[in-house]
């Protein structure tokens, strides 16, 4: 398993707007991301880290190109298989936490599990220990509002956790969280990734960056790989 790709791409490429005005996002890009790999994406504001984000993670359609996930075809899929997916294969850790703000860091993470039909018995208990294993376990009870920007980060990072994705996608984990934080939440990341998790972080933090285990830069929507 653990020498599977789990995602691989072929000529992925996504553009917008028409001649002469077309701008070129992302330029005929073939990746392999195998099971348990922790991928850094970095470059430039600009340069397509967003526009490759939203594609691996089923958020957008490519202009040309495919995408494979766990072997299966997603490019040509309709939104409500595209949903199907996110919600099956991928979790995602959004900058902004993206959590909801009238429900505690337990029912946030429940609902997740609730959209995926998961029994709330069953919710209620992974929850808790997902929230244990990112030591909040006595936050259960506090909504957003009252974590600070690194708990709201954990708690995101139990959420996307939560429905055994085969993917997790960071968009810029620590970049609302202080230095020390941001540290904790690296380290979280990197302990899911020695249990077997694929991560691929989203940054234009070089620091970040150096702590995965493979480095792509993209620019001007051409992705290079460098090893570190």
């Amino acid at each position: 398993m653990m020498n599977t790709n789990v995602i691989v791409t072929e000529n992925l490429s996504k553009t917008y707007g028409k001649p002469p005005l077309q701008v070129f996002a992302l330029r005929q890009t073939n990746l392999y991301i195998k099971h348990g790999d922790y991928i850094a994406i970095i470059g430039p504001s600009g340069s397509g880290k967003s526009t490759l984000m939203n594609l691996l993670g089923c958020l957008d359609k490519p202009t040309t190109g495919k995408i494979f996930i766990e072997g299966h075809d997603v490019s040509t899929l309709n939104e409500n298989e595209l949903a199907r997916i996110r919600r099956e294969k991928i979790g995602f850790i959004f900058q902004k936490y993206n959590l909801i703000p009238t429900l505690n860091a337990l029912e946030n993470i429940e609902l997740s599990m609730g959209f995926a039909g998961v029994d709330s018995q069953l919710r209620t208990e992974k929850a808790k220990k997902l929230l244990e294993m990112v030591d909040l376990s006595k936050r259960l009870t506090h909504k957003p509002s009252e974590l600070s920007g690194g708990e709201q980060q954990r708690v995101a990072i139990a959420r996307a956790l939560a429905n055994d994705p085969s993917i997790i996608l960071a968009d810029e984990p620590t970049g609302n969280v202080d230095t020390k934080s941001g540290e904790n939440i690296m380290s979280i990341l990197e302990e899911i990734n020695r249990e077997g998790e694929t991560i691929i972080v989203v940054s234009h933090n070089m620091t970040i960056a150096q702590r995965a285990k493979r480095v792509l830069r993209i620019q001007d929507g051409v992705v290079t790989e460098e090893y570190v």
